[in-house]
């Protein structure tokens, strides 16, 4: 809603995490700094999900203090790794080095220690298609990428089955996906719309509801 008041209201009511989402959300980036500003207020973590995983799209939410970036629309793990790189300073990736953004603790941190940086970005790569189901294992294979997280709004109907989220087909493809994190020692996502389906998708093995 690129509402800092319902930003700030959302964290305090206990999650550990919240989306700003750029990709669907009413929010703009030029409307984000506001509303990562009242989720750190409110002692909750906040990501991203940018319009696309271009580096400037992501570059930007991290510039701004995003705790991570979830990138949609990746179909392989090439594409993966791409977008990974854009998350991290050099020597770990290829992040433009602009040491006095919020991002970066408004130079606090110097050249010598931009690890510690690196070391607390999360990077959610989103599951969305097909071929991004067949490649779950070695996406999730990927050093820097955290959590693995299926969307069924988009992996339904990738699938020819739109909507229907209790056909077999629909299933194994979840079933990949947390298979693939378990592998790797990552963290499988979902976005669910009821919370009569956490109990089932927690024994199904995802964690990052």
């Amino acid at each position: 809603m690129a509402s800092p008041l319902a930003t700030e209201i959302t964290g305090r009511a206990g999650y550990d995490w919240l989306i700003a989402d750029l990709e669907h959300g009413a929010g703009t980036e030029a409307e984000l700094l506001p509303v990562l500003l009242a989720a750190e207020v409110s002692g909750v973590a906040a990501f991203v999900r940018p319009q696309s995983g271009e580096r400037l799209r992501i570059g930007r939410a991290l510039d701004m203090g995003a705790a991570g970036i979830m990138v949609p629309r990746l179909d392989t793990a090439a594409q993966a790794v791409e977008a990974v790189s854009f998350l991290r300073y050099p020597p770990d990736g290829v992040r433009g080095v602009a040491l006095r953004t919020r991002g970066a603790r408004l130079g606090t941190v110097g050249h010598a220690d931009v690890g510690t940086l690196n070391a607390g970005i999360v990077g959610i790569v989103q599951i969305e298609s097909p071929s991004a189901v067949a490649e779950a294992d070695a996406i999730a294979a990927i050093d820097g990428v955290d959590v693995l997280f299926v969307g069924p709004a988009d992996r339904s109907p990738s699938l020819g089955l739109p909507g229907q989220l209790a056909t077999p087909l629909y299933l194994g493809a979840l079933d990949a996906v947390v298979a693939a994190c378990r592998n790797h020692g990552k963290s499988a996502g979902i976005l669910l719309y009821d919370p009569a389906g956490f109990g089932p998708h927690l024994e199904r093995g995802f964690r990052f509801l």
